[in-house]
């Protein structure tokens, strides 16, 4: 048990944090009522600290999580791409206001020098910015005025497939997050986020930031909980229209058996050999583009 000094004679204990998942803008519990404990990496001496006790999710909570979702889905995806952008970009800016908080989470959880839980917060506020520079420049890159052989002119343009799952990786709690949100939610779409089941604390912090944010209620949900118990509903949930997945190869088959009897698309990389979210490599417009689908329009000319 830890305690701190009062300022007078004897100690005090510290107020536990109690976490919990964040759907529609609001802090819940699990429908369940189950938690599951979360400590420290061991230390010289073998002893883990106890960190807190997280929410473990149902599928009833991926179910409401959809919910919120979809009722917020057309409102954000009929904003203006540069106001989405904006709103991207200041939670880019609130991530780094609270760099000590969050480096101190990301530290604890994975025992990391805060020099370098320090430099995973600092790239998560740059591939923030990476992808509310995208907003309203990516149809420019992925839409298309065709040449056709008539009087008509011919558009392709990109729009929101809906709802995203995202099964977040387990190595970088937070960046990896952030890298698997952020191009889903600039093309209007909403998400249903499944934090780092080892990890999930940063992912918990970063659901309060969402809280206080211009993000409207119900375009990101945070939820916690084990792969084991909610993939299928991932891959099964007739309105979650994509799902980015970091999983294990049993998982990967399950989702691609799931997606198939409901029709969605599924972007599934192998938790055995996750990507490098440092690198480079990870931001790109075609991150962007696994989740839009395209729509044709002809229109005469002279009408």
């Amino acid at each position: 048990m830890r305690t701190l000094p009062t300022g007078r004679a004897g100690t005090r204990i510290i107020v536990a944090k109690t976490p919990k998942a964040y759907v529609g803008g609001e802090f819940i519990r699990s429908e369940s009522g189950r938690v599951f404990p979360i400590y420290e990496p061991s230390g010289e001496n073998g002893h883990r600290a106890f960190i807190a006790n997280i929410p473990q999710c149902t599928r009833k909570d991926v179910r409401n999580a959809v919910e919120a979702a979809a009722k917020a889905g057309r409102g954000w995806a009929g904003r203006t791409p540069y106001n989405r952008g904006q709103i991207v970009y200041r939670l880019a800016e609130m991530l780094e206001s609270r760099t000590g908080e969050m480096a101190g989470a990301i530290a604890r959880a994975k025992r990391l020098e805060s020099v370098a839980a320090e430099a995973e917060v600092a790239k998560s506020v740059d591939r923030l910015i990476y992808y509310a520079g995208w907003a309203d420049k990516y149809e420019q890159i992925l839409g298309n005025t065709n040449p056709v052989a008539g009087p008509f002119f011919n558009f392709t343009v990109a729009e929101p497939v809906g709802i995203v799952g995202v099964i977040a990786d387990d190595a970088s709690p937070l960046l990896a997050l952030i890298s698997q949100v952020a191009p889903a939610i600039v093309s209007g779409n909403t998400v249903v986020a499944l934090a780092s089941e080892t990890l999930p604390y940063p992912a918990i912090l970063f659901g309060e930031m969402l809280a206080t944010s211009d993000l409207p209620d119900g375009v990101v949900n945070i939820l916690t909980g084990f792969k084991s118990e909610l993939v299928a509903t991932f891959a099964t949930h007739t309105h979650i229209r994509g799902v980015d997945a970091i999983v294990s190869p049993e998982h990967r088959k399950e989702l691609a058996l799931g997606a198939a009897e409901s029709v969605k698309r599924v972007r599934a990389r192998p938790l055995e050999d996750p990507p490098d979210w440092s690198d480079e490599s990870t931001q790109s417009v075609y991150d962007i583009r696994a989740f839009v689908e395209f729509k044709t329009t002809w229109h005469p000319i002279g009408a």
